[in-house]
């Protein structure tokens, strides 16, 4: 077989690996990552990089590994597009953390998500009691957003404070 064909065939069954790796383990795996995260992700990479290209260390062989990786990113996501059964098991659905203030125990046992984490998101959208919610969303990016239940809904903003040496860059 071509070595750049085999390059291909290699990089594209890592790819499908790792799609179906990412639905078992989960989309809270893509929200927020904290330093093991990403050390699993630096050494999965480091893992996988010899099972797509082998032997192969030039830089032709990295290029077709990368070729094929972006090229059948882009048809998956042509395929999720036009086909709902492909996007069902690929993309879960957003979930109902909490609704009208009460707070929906089983799904968050069942996606892995901890009080604290749904404190933080509270927080960050200006809400301070469960209460005072009246719909929180796990969405399919693996981030929670949350509407208030104030009559009248407005978006919240976060704005990072300049930190004062900064602050000085822009004289």
């Amino acid at each position: 077989m071509n070595e750049y064909l085999d390059i291909i065939i290699r990089s594209v069954s890592v790819y499908f690996f790792m799609i179906i790796a990412l639905r078992i383990f989960g989309k809270k795996e893509l929200s927020q990552l904290n330093t093991a995260d990403i050390i699993l992700i630096l050494l999965i990479s480091n893992s996988v990089q010899n099972a797509m290209v082998g032997s192969n260390t030039s830089l032709f062989g990295g290029i077709i590994a990368a070729f094929a990786l972006f090229l059948i990113n882009l048809f998956f996501k042509k395929i999720m597009l036009n086909s709902t059964i492909i996007k069902n098991f690929i993309q879960d659905k957003p979930e109902i953390l909490i609704h009208n203030g009460n707070i929906e125990f089983k799904t968050l046992s069942r996606i892995g998500i901890t009080s604290d984490e749904l404190d933080e998101a509270m927080r960050e959208h200006g809400v301070e009691h469960y209460k005072d919610v009246k719909l929180a969303m796990f969405e399919i990016d693996g981030n929670i957003s949350i509407i208030s239940g104030e009559k009248s809904l407005k978006q919240t903003h976060h704005k990072r404070k300049i930190h004062k040496t900064l602050g000085n860059l822009n004289n």
